[in-house]
């Protein structure tokens, strides 16, 4: 199968991607419970099938760009669980389970890399050369295995958002960074918005996206931003991103709304994150496809 690139895609469909929803409380909602340390990747190795059905899941809902449920199998997190097996074999294994069900050149699989910590931690307790480490190992793992791009997500840091966009730059790699940030419009380490984007942009990747922030935030400040032709989003769908366990809080219906709100700022990929599930992606999908 000949692999497009998300350019290419977008190009032919002149319309943004839909990008699939929720993982690992997706996961939770069907009664699993996450690992201390690698979260719900755990599933890949021990469920395999059950994350399997779920990658299916969002692909009949609309979804042409499908993430690996490998938000925690970097070597940080592999390092401190207890699970017996290497982390290139976690690695192969997880982004397997996406490649089992993808049959169509026009849907990318996208390589989940999170933050090295924890998402929505302000502090660094881990070394540079630890971070360098953990993510050119994780992002290399990733794309060995065969992920079309680099889906970084929930980064908040501008140490990892510069190792990550120079190490994929240098090395051709295409990647999207995706950007949370807090209610005052900065990211975690500091820096606005404004000026991480413009950081990022000198990279070249692929797509800029925002995600696991509440809509208004970004509605709010939007126009704050010099927004890049290549943005688009996926909104937190549940309750507070402290909160121990997420449960959805807006409708499929009423998140058909919120994206609505967006699409005069001409998004290329809008997606759904935690506390969604396929009913989100299949609405959304239904928008998109109504307005074109």
């Amino acid at each position: 199968m000949s692999k497009k690139s998300f350019s290419e895609i977008y190009k032919e469909k002149n319309k943004p991607l839909i990008l699939d929803g929720a993982l690992g409380t997706y996961l939770e909602e069907k009664g699993f419970t996450p690992d201390e340390h690698l979260w719900f990747s755990y599933l890949n190795i021990t469920k395999p099938k059950i994350v399997e059905q779920v990658h299916r899941e969002y692909i009949e809902a609309g979804a042409e760009i499908i993430t690996t449920n490998t938000f925690r199998t970097n070597p940080l997190a592999k390092k401190k669980s207890s699970i017996d097996i290497s982390n290139n074999e976690l690695v192969k294994r997880s982004v397997q389970l996406v490649k089992n069900v993808v049959a169509n050149e026009n849907i990318l699989i996208a390589g989940s890399n999170a933050p090295a910590e924890d998402c929505y931690q302000s502090e660094r307790t881990v070394s540079k050369f630890d971070l360098e480490y953990n993510h050119k190992k994780h992002i290399e793992l990733l794309y060995e295995n065969g992920v079309d791009l680099i889906w970084n997500e929930t980064q908040s840091h501008l140490d990892e958002i510069e190792i990550i966009s120079k190490f994929c730059f240098e090395n051709k790699i295409p990647f999207a960074m995706n950007l949370f940030f807090t209610n005052n419009f900065k990211i975690l380490s500091g820096e606005s918005v404004k000026d991480i984007v413009e950081i990022i942009s000198v990279y070249k990747p692929e797509l800029i996206g925002f995600n696991c922030i509440k809509h208004d935030s970004l509605l709010s400040n939007i126009d704050k931003i010099n927004l890049p032709d290549n943005w688009g989003f996926y909104f937190n769908c549940g309750g507070d991103f402290k909160d121990q366990k997420i449960v959805c809080s807006i409708t499929p219906n009423d998140y058909k709304i919120i994206v609505s709100n967006f699409i005069p700022y001409n998004p290329k990929f809008i997606g759904s994150c935690c506390g969604s599930n396929p009913d989100h992606i299949k609405e959304i999908k239904g928008f998109i496809d109504a307005l074109h």
